[in-house]
């Protein structure tokens, strides 16, 4: 197929299914597309399947704002066993089977509540983040210790969709680095009998949702077709931000990072406030920045000698 390095440009969310890791996934749409820039915001461990927000050409440069954003999660946790990764792979044949449990559904929906809000959650083990240098998986693949750190996320909602038998199946939206895993493990050891997870799909990243996702049949049939494009979304329907947007003569200014005055903007879309993150666009509706507002939106055009934007990241 012949080189298209560049050529496409915005989020493409995919349903990725159970097996490959994020990074197969993403390279197999490179080779698929012939592309080399490509990322993803929000990694779903190789176990895990559903939502991959994947970020093409220019659109890779937005990756830690849809990153940042809050993340829904369908998971199983099956009781009465405990995994050393926390998951399914951190079973062997060697281990107990799950003992049996006998638990209430209150109970479970009492811890499931207590869960919810700001908790302190400890990584884990086998896990990529770093320690001193070194990934934490390597370590305990190397039977070495290590004290993995603690990290705050939030619990926006933790809901129990159904029990039977060891399985526990619950729908959970939290903040970003939340580890479902990690998760699964203290509502194991909370109800006292241990638990791990089971199986967990992703349903939504920020205002992204499944249901937009295409399967990697779906992006090669399109590549060969030529219709690669008609798959992904822009920018600004990924984000959700409100814009202003600048006049033609202006573009180049803002590609160079100069902000613009009231007598450089057109139009002003939605309603902000000072402190909000808008996008500039330019008449053609193409993003060429992310900034945080200075002045709400019913003062953008007055005429205001007031600085009116901040840059937080130009998309050049």
């Amino acid at each position: 197929m012949k080189s298209t390095y560049d050529t496409f440009h915005g989020v493409l969310p995919i349903n990725k299914p159970v097996g490959p890791s994020s990074h197969q996934a993403v390279d197999k749409v490179r080779r698929i597309l012939g592309q080399q820039a490509i990322g993803h915001a929000g990694t779903l461990d190789p176990a895990a399947e559903g939502l991959l927000v994947l970020l093409l050409g220019k659109a890779t440069k937005v990756a830690r704002f849809l990153t940042a954003t809050d993340k829904t999660y369908e998971a199983l946790i099956t009781l009465g066993r405990e995994s050393t990764t926390y998951d399914v792979e951190g079973l062997t044949d060697d281990d107990a089977p799950e003992a049996t449990v006998a638990i209430e559904e209150a109970a479970v929906r009492q811890i499931l509540a207590g869960m919810v809000g700001r908790i302190r959650q400890t990584v884990p083990a086998y896990s990529a983040v770093r320690v001193n240098g070194q990934r934490l998986y390597e370590r305990a693949r190397r039977g070495e210790t290590a004290d993995p750190p603690e990290r705050e996320v939030e619990i926006h909602r933790l809901v129990l969709t159904s029990f039977v038998g060891n399985v526990v199946a619950v729908e959970v939206t939290c903040s970003a680095g939340t580890y479902v895993r990690s998760l699964a493990h203290d509502i194991g050891r909370k109800l006292g009998c241990g638990g791990y997870l089971s199986a967990l799909r992703r349903t939504a990243s920020g205002r992204l949702r499944l249901a937009d996702a295409v399967d990697l049949d779906t992006i090669e049939a399109a590549a060969h077709s030529g219709t690669v494009d008609r798959l992904l979304l822009g920018i600004d329907q990924a984000l959700g931000c409100e814009a202003i947007t600048v006049a033609d003569d202006f573009r180049r200014a803002v590609l160079d990072g100069r902000c613009p005055a009231a007598g450089d903007i057109i139009a002003a879309t939605g309603r902000f406030a000072s402190g909000d993150r808008i996008l500039v666009k330019d008449l053609s509706g193409s993003v060429l920045a992310i900034a945080i507002a200075q002045l709400d939106s019913t003062r953008m055009q007055s005429g205001d000698n007031a600085a009116i934007l901040k840059y937080d990241r130009v998309l050049a």
